[in-house]
């Protein structure tokens, strides 16, 4: 699998979307994709995922290994799961064959700004409950080299802070279960 793009969104593309983006459905907005991601860069993209709060997404390796600790080094429970807005990757990953999908948990086609869903929001995701993370899904190195810089730029600005369109993280609050096409819920 390649790892940059061949043909890349561009920063007017992107500037044209925003419109499309943020006039995504403010609740109950559908589950459009699901992914584990069973160990470092390996994607699974199954029907179902179990949350729990003892491991976040069951059968993720990011809970074993996570980027973010607590000062007695167990995994941060803020971090427990990623959801990434749809109409977001719709736009950055096109060459899908080629370039590995950015491996958000939950892709919603949902908006995810900080107006919509403040920080500490409850979301009823299929049977599992989560609560909205402080911490920011602000992007990494690996967005740019797999979706380029105009999509790195663009989730990175500093006015885009409060829109998410990198998404958000959350801890899960009830072990349940998301399916293909459950919808998240604000409660």
């Amino acid at each position: 699998m390649s790892k940059t793009p061949v043909n890349p969104v561009t920063a007017e593309e992107l500037a044209a979307a925003l419109p499309d983006v943020l006039s995504a459905p403010r609740d109950a907005g559908p589950v459009r994709l699901l992914c584990a991601r069973p160990k470092p860069n390996a994607r699974t993209f199954p029907e179902s995922l179990a949350l729990t709060r003892a491991a976040g997404v069951v059968g993720d390796f990011e809970m074993a290994r996570p980027w973010l600790e607590l000062a007695d080094g167990s995994p941060d429970p803020r971090i427990q799961v990623s959801i990434l807005p749809w109409r977001v990757l719709e736009l950055v990953w096109r060459e899908r064959d080629q370039i590995a999908h950015p491996g958000d948990n939950i892709v919603v086609d949902m908006t995810l700004t900080e107006e919509n869903l403040p920080e500490g929001t409850l979301l009823s995701v299929g049977t599992a409950i989560l609560r909205i993370s402080d911490v920011p899904n602000d992007g990494c190195v690996k967005w740019k080299v797999r979706h380029g810089r105009a999509a790195y730029n663009w989730i990175t600005a500093p006015a885009a802070a409060p829109l998410r369109l990198r998404g958000l993280f959350c801890s899960v609050e009830q072990d349940g279960v998301v399916r293909l096409g459950d919808r998240v819920r604000r409660l």
